[in-house]
């Protein structure tokens, strides 16, 4: 008899995948991070607007892709997903799964990036995340007017929360060669990892 039962088909995924092992990368202070991650951004609507979920759907995507064997979780501030996530997660070990969230561009000055990861945090219902982004170089206010914050000032926010211990590594994402090698230049913490976007359409990364 074939049965049509979602649980049992759940229990045999998981069975399926109880002995997968994710592939990790070293990051440049040294600790691993998994290979693979679930994005959950959902995109942008029709007014260039952030996609905001409706419904629960990222809490259940994060947790069929648990079941499918995987680990890392990749978020923003600026996703909204980060609740759903954090719901999704709770009753798994914290050492089994690896959680990377970004700092957004309006809280680009120094001393508001740890209230913004306190924020995400909260929301995540995490003591402290893996991997800490800025998500892109560029700093804006509310109202979306760009703010001039030199973001060596947000890098050293990034490097006091990291000493606070509410995340393990800190890192950036959208940053270009001559940002980083700034950053390097000025005596600053390297950033463990660099996070770009690459596709079949984007390909301004890709000699």
């Amino acid at each position: 008899m074939i049965s049509c039962q979602l649980s049992d088909y759940r229990s045999k995924v998981q069975a399926q995948n109880a002995s997968v092992q994710v592939p990790k990368l070293k990051l440049n202070d040294g600790r691993e991070m998994p290979v693979l991650a679930l994005g959950t951004w959902l995109g942008f609507n029709s007014k260039g607007m952030v996609i905001e979920p409706t419904s629960n759907e990222v809490e259940q995507a994060v947790r069929w892709a648990l079941d499918a064997g995987y680990t890392h979780f990749d978020t923003a501030w600026i996703y909204k997903t980060e609740d759903q996530i954090g719901r999704a997660l709770k009753g798994v070990p914290r050492e089994k799964v690896f959680v990377t969230t970004k700092l957004w561009n309006t809280f680009h000055a120094r001393d508001a990036v740890v209230p913004a990861l306190c924020e995400s945090l909260r929301s995540l219902q995490l003591d402290y995340v893996d991997l800490y982004l800025i998500h892109t170089s560029i700093g804006q206010f509310a109202n979306l007017s760009y703010d001039t914050t030199d973001y060596l000032e947000t890098w050293q926010g990034m490097i006091e929360a990291k000493k606070l211990g509410l995340t393990k590594s800190i890192g950036l994402s959208n940053f270009n060669q001559t940002m980083i090698e700034r950053i390097l230049e000025n005596g600053l913490e390297k950033p463990a990892a660099l996070q770009v976007e690459v596709g079949l359409l984007i390909l301004k990364y890709i000699p």
